[in-house]
């Protein structure tokens, strides 16, 4: 860590630590799922097409998870973990309010709506790895299930109020203003997050986790971008994951159908999201107490989770869609809070940032085809992009049983 721990003022606990990041997260979520949940009906109204929505989400997921590539190596060799961090944070604060100007740009709406949303998933990809890493010491002390199962939690707890205040003020008013007011927690968040680094400016003081007994030989940066040195295990586990990752539709296309299909108001859309946020946050928790019980098998059940989503999610009926987007939520829960547990687990702790830098490089590449895909697909033939996604699903368990077989 790039600061010594401060020895003034009585230390935080472990569990605090967990619960003051989950904090942020919450804060922060309410942002970031508040405007996520609007991307669809947002393009839309901007005058995108189905497939201009799946690129503009999938390129979105793509950039938060491929450039941390690019951070995560960053993070390790400067050790400024914490600098990483808050601008990360910053960046989503900034842009997701500013989506108001949108309407006002007349021709240049949906080109400044695209930066904006992109810019946004920019500061995903920048403070990622770092708050993982940062993260992953204080969980190693209480159980890296539980800890990042409580902080997703957490983190969910606003993923499911952020999309709620949206859509009363989108009720009351407009999209755009449902925007212009997640200024605020992003602001309760920048403050939340300034507090926990004075507090806590080295969380590897909680962290059991053996240090490498020898120097390792220095590396290009490149080579620490593409994961020179990590365990052949990591990669393997990594594109298991990918799969899954890449082949889950992104709401923005789940709500562009709930919107352009009519099935339910444009106010509403934000409600379906909360409800996919409260069963993430479910899903954080139970299986994150899972997997520090019985270890990564329990991962197993995503692959199965994300098959099924297609012909729910985007089914004709208001019934099938919400069972479509409860699944949805489970395996996303899944995906963002215990898969990155098992990252932990498999490679050294002065590498995690590193490492959940080309995990979410791997995951990155695929979501990108997987979100235009998905988006292409859509506009013709909802059949084929169901069996696409069912096909991909198959190799993803094959390649996680083979991992989880032969680990080493």
């Amino acid at each position: 860590m790039s600061a010594p721990l401060a020895r003034t003022g009585r230390r935080l606990s472990a569990w605090q630590v967990v619960w003051w990041f989950g904090f942020v997260s919450l804060a922060a979520d309410m942002v970031y799922e508040g405007a996520r949940s609007m991307y669809g009906p947002i393009l839309a109204a901007l005058g995108a097409s189905g497939l201009v929505v799946g690129l503009v989400t999938g390129a979105g997921e793509a950039m938060a998870l491929v450039l941390r590539l690019v951070f995560g190596p960053v993070a390790d060799r400067t050790g400024r973990y914490w600098t990483l961090t808050i601008t990360g944070y910053a960046l989503t604060a900034l842009c997701v309010p500013l989506l108001w100007f949108a309407p006002r740009l007349g021709a240049a709406g949906l080109a400044f709506a695209t930066a904006m949303i992109l810019l946004e998933r920019l500061g995903k990809a920048v403070r990622s790895p770092s708050k993982s890493a940062l993260l992953a010491h204080a969980a190693g002390a209480v159980g890296r299930g539980r800890g990042f199962g409580v902080h997703k939690a957490l983190d969910q707890v606003g993923a499911f109020s952020g999309p709620l205040l949206v859509a009363a003020v989108v009720a009351g008013t407009s999209i755009w203003a449902g925007m212009a007011v997640l200024a605020i927690p992003g602001a309760l968040a920048m403050v939340l997050l300034a507090v926990l680094c004075r507090r806590v400016p080295d969380p590897s003081v909680y962290d059991d986790s053996p240090r490498s007994a020898t120097a390792e030989p220095p590396r290009a940066w490149l080579a620490d971008a593409m994961g020179a040195g990590l365990p052949p295990a990591f990669f393997r586990y990594a594109l298991a994951c990918s799969l899954t990752t890449g082949a889950l539709v992104t709401f923005g296309i789940i709500g562009y159908h709930l919107a352009v299909d009519g099935l339910v108001p444009v106010a509403a859309v934000p409600l379906v999201y909360a409800g996919a946020m409260a069963v993430e946050a479910v899903a954080a928790l139970v299986v994150g107490a899972v997997y520090d019980r019985t270890g990564a098998r329990v991962l197993l059940l995503v692959p199965v989770l994300v098959a099924g989503v297609p012909a729910l999610a985007l089914g004709g009926s208001v019934g099938l869609v919400l069972v479509g987007v409860a699944v949805w939520g489970f395996a996303h829960g899944v995906q963002d809070s215990t898969i990155k547990a098992a990252v932990a687990d498999l490679v050294p702790a002065h590498r995690r940032a590193t490492a959940y830098g080309v995990f979410a490089g791997i995951q990155g590449a695929l979501a990108v085809v997987g979100g235009a895909g998905a988006g292409w697909l859509y506009d013709r033939s909802l059949p084929a992009l169901v069996v696409a996604v069912a096909v991909s699903q198959v190799v993803a368990l094959g390649l996680l049983v083979s991992t989880l077989r032969a680990p080493d």
